[in-house]
């Protein structure tokens, strides 16, 4: 009986034996990994195991920098990433500095159109204005040579002398309008003009002053 209680105690401490040997080599594997840091807690230990040749190989060295796991890069990747970031940021700068560079030029080119237009209006405008003046003066030339043209034929139709008496009472540039259409309604007709027989029964002086205004301007500058 003594002899089985033995069997069962040596049993017993040969499995707690196992259980701590499982244990360190497990710490031992996880500060080797880097995941945990047994270095500082289980210092004498190491210190203990060091001394035997079999289970110092796998111990990690006592002095210098322990190897970086890729398990404990966590700053690394968040380095990595703000350098990413940064790098994003900076090309949307750059995007955003080229759309407001854009819309410079398309603000640019607007202000340049709308001048353009602008003038264009202007110039339409002033275009206008001369066709409008022209066309006043086209009517008024019309309105003045259908007036002349009516008192031409009044006046031919009247008595000489009586003719002469209104024309008498006329400016000298409306006797030479009066004269000229008098000549062109007579050729027209085939008809010999009356405006020399006015011109005599007009006093001398009066008559030669028309009869020098009619030949030194022509009519296409009355």
């Amino acid at each position: 009986m003594a002899g089985y209680g033995g069997r069962i105690l040596g049993r017993v401490i040969v499995l707690i034996f196992l259980i701590l040997i499982l244990a360190g080599g497990g710490l031992l594997w996880f500060d080797y990994l880097n995941i945990i840091d047994a270095r500082t807690t289980m210092g004498p230990v190491y210190d203990a195991l060091r001394g035997v040749p079999v289970i110092s190989r796998f111990l990690p060295p006592g002095e210098g920098r322990r190897p970086p796991s890729p398990l404990m890069l966590e700053e690394g990747f968040l380095n990595l990433d703000a350098e990413r970031f940064a790098v994003l940021m900076e090309a949307m700068e750059l995007r955003n500095m080229e759309l407001d560079r854009q819309e410079q030029d398309m603000q640019n080119r607007r202000g340049h159109i709308e001048q353009m237009a602008q003038e264009l209006e202007e110039r339409q405008r002033a275009l206008e204005d001369q066709e409008n003046s022209l066309n006043a003066m086209l009517s008024d030339a019309e309105i003045k040579d259908r007036t002349v043209e009516r008192n031409a034929i009044n006046l031919t139709n009247m008595p000489p002398q009586r003719a002469v008496g209104i024309l008498t009472a006329m400016d000298d540039q409306d006797v030479i309008d009066v004269f000229r259409k008098t000549d062109e309604l007579a050729e027209a007709a085939g008809n010999a003009s009356i405006v020399p027989f006015w011109l005599s029964l007009m006093e001398p002086q009066r008559a030669a002053e028309i009869s020098r205004k009619m030949v030194s301007r022509p009519s296409a500058l009355n």
